[in-house]
């Protein structure tokens, strides 16, 4: 069993966490802590399970796999919630963005039901786009966007949905290499600002060096690596984290 991270009553917490596939075990038994504001990366091959492990977290796990173990959220047990109660944000590959709606409409989306007001749902978009750079961008149609523009789009809209942790499922994969990097500290940046338990999934080495977490290695059997789940240019004893 990995345990990752110190925190104890606030930040993502996964307990015994299984994946199955007709009986059989895909992943884990996986256990660890992810503390406010930590990035935490999940690397492995293929096929290894980490995108379901991010969906068995968001609650979106495909029917036909079978999940098991317990997933806390700042100390609530959210294991049984529905996706849209567990307020955790997941950034894909893909921006997903909606075609037929504009970038503010989009942004708008994300927001709060309980912020119902027209200008305070407008203020929270302006708001959101001038961090980002991109005040001018209101009205614009997603069509229109670069890809980064497009990228930061699908952040912000995670975000303005107030989540309380944050999953990323190889969001820099598709970009070129320049607009990966300066999109990967968009993201990191913004998720320590705001203190969300992050985790993400990647291949790339560099994500989990500019993540600056620690690194869960996933072998093709689905089992946690020992010994790996520390920064990559931290490898070498450290007590906070104990494989057992």
């Amino acid at each position: 069993m990995t345990v990752v991270s110190v925190a104890k009553e606030h930040g993502l917490v996964l307990r015994q966490v299984e994946l199955a596939h007709g009986g059989q075990r895909l992943l884990g038994p996986l256990s660890l802590t992810v503390a406010p504001g930590e990035v935490v990366t999940v690397m492995g091959p293929s096929g290894c399970g980490k995108s379901s492990l991010l969906a068995f977290v968001c609650g979106t796990l495909d029917p036909a796999l079978e999940g098991s173990g317990r997933i806390l959220l700042n100390g609530e047990d959210i294991s049984r919630r529905l996706p849209e109660e567990r307020h955790v944000g997941i950034l894909f590959q893909d921006d997903l963005l909606f075609p037929h709606l504009s970038v503010a409409g989009n942004l708008a989306f994300g927001l709060p039901p309980q912020i119902r007001d027209r200008r305070a749902r407008r203020a929270r978009i302006e708001e959101a786009l001038a961090e980002a750079d991109m005040a001018e961008f209101y009205d614009r149609d997603p069509a229109t966007l670069s890809g980064g523009q497009r990228a930061r789009v699908a952040l912000l809209r995670t975000l303005l949905s107030e989540p309380c942790a944050l999953l990323l499922d190889e969001p820099f994969a598709k970009l070129d290499v320049a607009l990966r990097a300066r999109f990967r500290s968009f993201v990191f940046d913004h998720a320590r600002a705001q203190a969300l338990p992050t985790l993400l999934v990647t291949h790339d080495p560099q994500d989990a060096l500019d993540a600056g977490g620690p690194v869960l290695e996933i072998d093709a059997a689905g089992k946690v690596c020992a010994g790996t789940d520390r920064p990559l240019e931290q490898r070498g004893p450290e007590p906070r984290r104990t494989t057992e």
